[in-house]
């Protein structure tokens, strides 16, 4: 039995960047008022803790995918607590495909339905411009982002092909 995993999280370059800079100003200013005397050690700590926390929280995401012989298994955590299942019978269409996160569906993360253009469905990504695309039987549409299309091509080649 061939098994695809695959797990992901926000590590881009650019958004630690883009986090850093937007934090900066929160803490020259933080520093100035401390240094002034018009903040104690204990709430300079405390603010300063609490802006790092916010800051951070993005780090906590996961996306986790699974793909084996029962079907597609997917985890967004912390919204989804344990592994999502997409059995291969419910599944009316496969494949992996190029997407634009933002004009599509937003952005990345846990997105699209009811928010966004509820025609493309809803899309789990944390990077990139690669994804699983499903078509459930239902009709309801899936992205599911990947950094590895080439693994996820040969194992849709043998699981989905054959349902």
């Amino acid at each position: 039995m061939s098994v695809f995993k695959e797990e992901q999280r926000f590590t881009q370059t650019w958004l630690i960047v883009l986090l850093i800079v937007s934090i900066l100003p929160a803490f020259i200013i933080i520093g100035k008022a401390f240094a002034d005397g018009e903040m104690g050690v204990l709430n300079f700590i405390s603010v300063i803790l609490f802006i790092l926390l916010a800051t951070g929280i993005i780090f906590i995401f996961k996306l986790k995918t699974r793909i084996d012989d029962i079907g597609i298994h997917y985890q967004f955590f912390p919204f989804h607590l344990k592994m999502k299942i997409i059995l291969w019978k419910s599944i009316r269409q496969a494949n992996t495909r190029k997407y634009d996160a933002i004009s599509e569906f937003g952005g990345w993360g846990f997105k699209g339905g009811w928010l966004w253009k509820k025609k493309n469905g809803i899309a789990i990504n944390v990077k990139g411009h690669t994804g699983i695309q499903l078509v459930l039987n239902d009709g309801k549409k899936i992205l599911i982002g990947t950094q590895k299309k080439s693994s996820v091509d040969s194992i849709l080649a043998k699981y989905f092909n054959n349902v």
